[in-house]
């Protein structure tokens, strides 16, 4: 039993380190965001079945998006509705190729959501959580930079 006690912290994410990126001087909506984005991607980790781990890291990673397009996007009035992807690319250059990698995710996601079980698999799972992990990280940098 002791050694599962030593060995449980080393394979544990250390997703929660992010919280001390997140800076407290953001507004209460962005803080919100990454947390949720956070908590989604300890979800996706510990999901049993790769669908569900690749669609909470989808998840987790448009949550991210959306803490940084709350941090620097400003309301205009547009005739037609925009993907959050492509608007993040407009909004934070520095993340535009973020923006396109998960822009092409979202079809394999929403297919995967609709029953589609046999397109994602446990590789597929396992990297989309490593690569919103990383977004993750920089998406909450970004918003830290633009609340400054």
């Amino acid at each position: 039993m002791a050694a599962v006690a030593v060995l449980t912290p080393s394979v544990m994410p250390r997703y929660d380190s992010l919280k001390d990126d997140g800076p407290s001087h953001c507004p209460p909506s962005v803080r919100i965001l990454l947390e949720r984005a956070r908590q989604g991607l300890l979800d996706a980790e510990y999901a049993a079945h790769p669908v569900d781990r690749y669609a909470q890291a989808h998840r987790a990673a448009l949550r991210a998006a959306a803490a940084v397009l709350a941090a620097r996007a400003r309301p205009r009035s547009r005739a037609r509705p925009i993907s959050a992807w492509a608007l993040l690319a407009t909004v934070a250059p520095e993340l535009s190729e973020w923006s396109t990698f998960f822009a092409t995710t979202s079809a394999t996601w929403a297919a995967a959501e609709a029953g589609a079980h046999r397109l994602v698999t446990h590789r597929d799972a396992d990297d989309l959580v490593r690569q919103a992990g990383e977004f993750l990280t920089l998406a909450s940098v970004a918003a830290a930079r633009t609340s400054r």
